[in-house]
């Protein structure tokens, strides 16, 4: 329990004085402000940041519970990987890169599959937190649903306020320091490349709209689209898992509701991969008669029949780059964001539109 006292100087307090009030006055996070007045876990803090911290502590007269933050800094050398699926190509590369820098810290990576289910992921956020893990890295997609967004920050803001470290891959709207893939923008790459190509019957088929990743790549394929003007159809967008299986299910479908489509574009590589299956059950020649674009460029995209034009991702480097940020010292208070650019890659499942 963290109390306040009366100090001559000190600002006025009608109640507790948190380690949150502190690190506000200071203009520095609330895993700084715990390394600096209660000598929690991670990388040193500079002396300026040190100065601010114990200013502000004693401006707002705040005192710490000793034994409290004892058993906070009782943390341990444990690195909490949460994904959706193991399973998924796109989270084991992101997985094999936060693994490489955490080995050259000699820190361990426990690794929790949420299967896109929200409560799990904060279950499981919860967990980590009470075992004392030394961070966390959040490398699935965040949620659309504001409820899940609050209760993420909260869970959050106690990760840290123990000494712990968060970062997130994607936009999750919370605050803590983040990767953001270029989901958006490489979305609206692919559209304007197949607008190029002559196509103006284009589709998507994608994974679950809830999802964070899912929202910004459509966004990014309307914009493209109203800026070359046209528009997505409603009924030119079929969702379904995000998997090889989905994008099969998702592209007969899409062919049902809208025969003469001549461009594809699907949200990640393996909901590509059953795009091309589904239209070779349709007898329908890629590229001849439909283009195909996927998103991520897995290892397999290269090897598919015929070869996929897909947007890729670092994947990774973001791995990589999202431990960094639990490692490294935090500039300040404000969180930070490390943008990762997309970039399409062109492969014989694209061509010129029919005539």
């Amino acid at each position: 329990m963290v109390k306040a006292r009366s100090r001559p100087g000190a600002a006025a307090t009608t109640g507790a004085v948190t380690l949150s009030s502190v690190a506000e006055r200071a203009g520095v996070s609330l895993a700084t402000a715990s390394r600096v007045l209660h000598g929690s876990g991670g990388r040193a803090v500079g002396d300026a940041l040190r100065a601010r911290v114990f200013a502000a502590a004693q401006q707002l007269g705040y005192v710490s519970n000793g034994p409290a933050q004892a058993l906070a800094r009782a943390s341990s050398s444990v690195v909490g990987l949460v994904v959706h699926d193991v399973a998924d190509p796109y989270f084991s590369a992101i997985a094999a890169g936060a693994m490489r820098v955490a080995r050259a810290h000699d820190l361990m990576v426990m690794v929790a599959a949420t299967f896109r289910d929200p409560e799990l992921e904060l279950e499981y956020l919860a967990r980590l937190r009470a075992q004392r893990a030394r961070a966390v890295l959040l490398a699935g997609s965040g949620f659309t649903d504001p409820g899940y967004t609050s209760r993420l920050a909260a869970q959050i803001e106690g990760f840290e306020r123990q000494g712990g470290r968060v970062a997130l891959v994607g936009q999750h709207g919370v605050p803590a320091d983040a990767v953001l893939p270029g989901h958006r923008e490489g979305a609206a790459e692919a559209a304007r490349y197949l607008w190029e190509l002559g196509h103006r019957r284009i589709a998507v088929v994608c994974g679950p709209r809830a999802l964070e990743t899912v929202a910004h790549r459509l966004d990014g394929i309307r914009e493209a689209l109203r800026g070359l003007g046209a528009d997505l159809a409603e009924r030119d967008v079929v969702e379904a898992d995000f998997t090889r299986s989905g994008g099969r299910t998702a592209t007969l479908e899409l062919l049902r509701r809208n025969p003469g489509v001549t461009a594809i574009l699907a949200l990640n590589d393996l909901m590509a991969a059953g795009a091309l299956a589904a239209l070779r059950e349709e007898r329908r020649a890629v590229p001849a008669e439909v283009s195909v674009i996927g998103f991520d460029d897995l290892p397999q995209a290269a090897d598919l029949h015929p070869a996929l034009t897909t947007v890729r991702l670092p994947l990774e480097e973001i791995g990589e780059r999202a431990l960094r940020l639990i490692l490294e010292e935090e500039p300040g208070y404000a969180p930070r964001a490390v943008p990762v650019p997309a970039t399409l890659v062109m492969r014989a499942s694209t061509g010129p539109a029919p005539r």
